[in-house]
C-alpha cells in the first residue's frame, strides 16, 4: 500500500485538518509562498524579473511569452502551470492547493479570483479544507473581478463575464454572466 504525503492527499481532494500529523508541512509551504509572493509584490520588476519570480514560488516551467503585472496573491503557488502567451493582470488571488491549470492563449483580469479550496459546511469539520482543481482551456478571457470556485473547467475560447461567479464546467465558445454564472450567448467562430 503506497501512503500519500499531505500534498498529495490535498490534491486528491481529502478533507484536510489543521489536525493532522502532516499538517505543519503544509503550513510550511503556505508561509514559503507568502514569502515569495511578497518578495514578487515589492517594487518594481522587469518583465523577465517577475518570469523567474513565479517559477520560483510554482517550480513549473514559465514560457518566455508569460506575462503577470504584480501584485499577485497565492496560498501555496507550487501546484499552478500555466501555459504559453497567459497573461495575468494586476491583484489577482489563485488559491492553488488543488491545483490550477491555465491552457494557452489565456487572459486573466485585474482581480481575478481562482479558488480551488474550500470549507466542508459542518461547523465541526469546518477548520479543515478540501481542494479541487480549476482548469482554464485555450483562448479562454476571465473577465475583472470574476470568482471561479473548486472543480470548474472553463471551455476553449470562453469568455467569463465581469464580476460573474463560476462555481460549474463553462462548455467551449460561449460567455457567461452573473452570480451564479450562466450562459448568455454562444460565440461564434
Amino acid at each position: 500500500m503506497i501512503v500519500k504525503d499531505i500534498f498529495n492527499r490535498d490534491r486528491a481532494g481529502e478533507t484536510i485538518s489543521i489536525q493532522d500529523p502532516e499538517f505543519p508541512k503544509m503550513a510550511q509551504a503556505i508561509e514559503r509562498a507568502q514569502e515569495l509572493v511578497a518578495k514578487l509584490n515589492t517594487g518594481y520588476h522587469s518583465t523577465e524579473e517577475v518570469r523567474k519570480q513565479f517559477f520560483e514560488l510554482t517550480t513549473q516551467e514559465i514560457d518566455h511569452t508569460f506575462e503577470l503585472l504584480p501584485p499577485f496573491y497565492t496560498d501555496f503557488g507550487q501546484n499552478i502551470t500555466v501555459g504559453s502567451h497567459v497573461f495575468i493582470n494586476s491583484g489577482c488571488t489563485f488559491m492553488d492547493r488543488g491545483g490550477i491549470t491555465i491552457g494557452d492563449h489565456v487572459l486573466i483580469a485585474p482581480k481575478v479570483n481562482l479558488v480551488t479550496t474550500n470549507h466542508p459546511i459542518s461547523p465541526s469539520e469546518r477548520r479543515a479544507t478540501t481542494s479541487k482543481p480549476i482548469n482554464i482551456k485555450n483562448n479562454a478571457w476571465i473577465g475583472i473581478a470574476a470568482t471561479i470556485m473548486p472543480g470548474v473547467t472553463i471551455g476553449e475560447n470562453s469568455i467569463i463575464s465581469a464580476g460573474a461567479v463560476v462555481t460549474k464546467d463553462v462548455p467551449d465558445n460561449v460567455i457567461v454572466a452573473g452570480v451564479p454564472a450562466t450562459v448568455i450567448k454562444s460565440i461564434e467562430k
